[in-house]
């Protein structure tokens, strides 16, 4: 997507993918280089849609002084070129170190959430929460997650659940659908090996039981999965065609 994002959409539109997720806007206020007019054209001409788009909080700007199209800053304008360009889910992908420093800064953010979700939901787009495994790690005998599903609006601040860092973390994301029914439409999917390293791997070619899990896509409430796969062991579009090869066989 760096090099050449057209010839890579074009690769993923033939192995059978319809909808998207995105990265790369903060700090670049871009769409892997392109405003949203132009990349919408690139998408359209692949027959593809990009349903959601990853973001950054913005407290941890790191060496980058100047980032925007963050949470905390310029977030009507990422709000807007994201409405112009059709998404309909901004999410928040990831919080670095210097973001989870313990559990009332959890409740801050929460309220950072639903601030930034209003500005969402003025625009018809909802706001959600991706989580790693790290939300999962017991914090004055609580979990950070769960202080963001409690201290957010229900309707303002859906989740974004990867299965990856749910079963990383020893937790049960059917549990969790029954707990907050409704709160997941988005899912990350990606498989852990059986490995003692539980590397990431395609879809089916590991330990975790998706069938199981997507018995229960009502209670979730899920709209929309993507597969992820941080790290392949070829090539992507390997990677990537078998998993979908499953999902379609297996799951859908």
């Amino acid at each position: 997507m760096q090099t050449n994002a057209a010839s890579t959409l074009a690769k993923v539109a033939e192995i059978g993918y319809n909808s998207l997720e995105g990265a790369t806007y903060t700090g670049t206020e871009k769409f892997y280089g392109m405003d949203p007019q132009t990349f919408k054209g690139v998408l359209k001409t692949n027959g593809l849609v990009m349903r959601s788009c990853h973001y950054r909080v913005g407290e941890d700007k790191g060496n980058d002084a100047t980032m925007k199209g963050t949470i905390l800053d310029d977030w009507q304008r990422a709000v807007d070129d994201a409405a112009a360009l059709g998404i309909a889910y901004m999410v928040c992908a990831w919080l670095s170190p210097k973001e989870r420093l313990g559990l009332d800064h959890y409740k801050k953010l929460a309220g950072d959430f639903n601030k930034a979700a209003e500005t969402c939901k003025a625009a018809g787009i909802q706001f959600c929460y991706h989580n790693h495994d790290f939300e999962f790690e017991q914090q004055d005998g609580k979990y950070p997650y769960d202080v963001l599903l409690n201290e957010t609006d229900a309707a303002l601040v859906k989740m974004e659940m990867d299965m990856y860092w749910v079963n990383k973390a020893g937790q049960d994301p059917i549990s969790l659908f029954e707990k907050h029914p409704g709160r997941f439409p988005l899912w990350h999917l990606k498989d852990m090996d059986a490995t003692p390293a539980h590397a990431f791997t395609e879809v089916g070619n590991g330990t975790i039981d998706f069938k199981k899990i997507f018995a229960h896509t009502k209670t979730a409430g899920m709209k929309y999965f993507f597969v992820e796969q941080d790290q392949c062991p070829g090539s992507p579009f390997d990677s990537i065609t078998s998993s979908i090869t499953y999902i379609k066989k297996n799951l859908v």
